[in-house]
């Protein structure tokens, strides 16, 4: 269609009529299973939780919710500005400083989200000049901030070190990246970090690590997955992470050379024009960090819950992922299927999570459970039951 053609159509238009592209599209999700609906909770729900990810079980633990007050009644509710501005506090200083010590990295950057930290680190580090070798199952976060970074995306296949080579090989760009989840949030399972990082040397690019779901988990009493594969703080890894999911709390950390954090601070825009890190969360980040290092058993219980949940449920014939972290999955057969399951297993008192397209980049729908440290052999045997009850 020619472009006056286009302006003509659209001219004249009636105001209510100018989204209904948008009930066109809410109609083809429903007819393939894929709409999304918000479902509020009571902070009184009786099911047990397997959906979230509170791996450590510390979101409502009282040295967390207590450091959380303590840091809103000193701070107050918000950071009031950017942490350029005056949304630095020193209890975010220090914990950064905590957080670089017990990662094992040279310093650290604390971020409003997990998300904001990925797209900063990829905006600030990559750019036309560079090539990024991004692992096919990464997070979206990842994806959307290779996409803001403007450079060649090249997609590695999934955990293949040889696919990372190949496409470093064919670089004709200045500069390359090789980008991967620590563990993959959908199957539960680990990247190879240490051959990938041998990979990135042998063709001077750096690797830079999602570690979201291998914090509080992996390594040294949960160090992440860096110290688990013995490349944290080496100078030329960059890794981020969440304090939403093992820590219970909100934010996003960059861990990594002090250099590349102070490069970070005056390029990475995510950073500057964001509001800091509320005080609240700063507290209770602070709060589950110091319970993880005084309770370093709590890594490993995780571990473990994830393990005989999977061994229990494959007993059962279902299709069970071997976790690598704190993720378990099961497959379902199609969208539909996986919602009505999910639905089912909430009916049953067991909450789970639902993953389906684009969620999935293998595109199979699964049910996910979060083995949280804290979990009883009477919930484990509990989770286990509902699950192969509603199948």
């Amino acid at each position: 269609m020619e472009e006056s053609q286009v302006r003509a159509g659209t001219r004249g238009t009636r105001p209510e009529t100018v989204f209904d592209w948008v009930d066109a599209a809410a109609a083809d999700r429903e007819a393939a299973g894929l709409t999304r609906r918000l479902r509020s909770r009571t902070a009184e729900d009786d099911v047990l939780d397997l959906a979230s990810n509170d791996y450590l079980g510390l979101t409502r633990h009282p040295a967390v919710t207590g450091a959380a007050a303590e840091a809103a009644q000193r701070w107050g509710g918000g950071s009031t500005g950017s942490r350029l501005v005056t949304g630095t506090t020193e209890a975010h200083t220090e914990l950064e400083r905590e957080l670089a010590e017990f990662c094992g990295y040279e310093a650290a950057l604390v971020f409003s989200s997990g998300y904001t930290a990925n797209l900063a680190v990829l905006t600030a580090l990559a750019g036309p000049d560079t090539l990024i070798v991004s692992d096919a199952h990464n997070h979206a976060s990842l994806i959307d901030g290779c996409r803001l970074a403007k450079g060649q995306v090249a997609r590695a296949a999934h955990c293949d070190p040889r696919s990372v080579r190949a496409a470093l090989a064919d670089r004709t760009q200045p500069r390359a990246l090789v980008v991967t989840d620590s563990v993959f949030s959908v199957d539960g399972n680990a990247a190879p970090l240490a051959q990938h990082l041998a990979a990135a040397r042998e063709f001077g690019a750096a690797l830079v690590l999602d570690d979201a779901h291998g914090l509080g988990v992996l390594g040294p009493g949960g160090a992440g997955a860096g110290a688990a594969a013995g490349i944290a703080g080496q100078p030329d890894v960059v890794a981020t992470a969440t304090l939403s999911k093992s820590l219970g709390s909100q934010g996003g950390v960059v861990l990594g050379p002090e250099r590349v954090i102070r490069h970070l601070i005056s390029a990475a825009r995510t950073f500057i024009f964001d509001t800091g890190l509320n005080p609240a969360a700063v507290g209770a980040a602070l709060g589950a960090l110091r319970l993880l290092r005084a309770e370093p058993g709590r890594a490993a219980d995780a571990l473990r819950v994830a393990r005989e949940l999977s061994t229990r449920l494959g007993e059962f014939g279902l299709d069970t992922t071997a976790p690598d972290g704190a993720v378990v999955s099961v497959r379902a057969d199609d969208p539909e299927h996986a919602v009505r399951w999910a639905a089912a297993c909430r009916d049953e008192g067991l909450a789970v999570g639902c993953f389906r397209p684009p969620s999935v980049p293998d595109g199979v729908p699964r049910l996910r459970l979060t083995a949280r440290a804290d979990l009883t052999d009477d919930q484990i045997a509990f989770a286990v039951g509902v699950v192969v009850k509603t199948r």
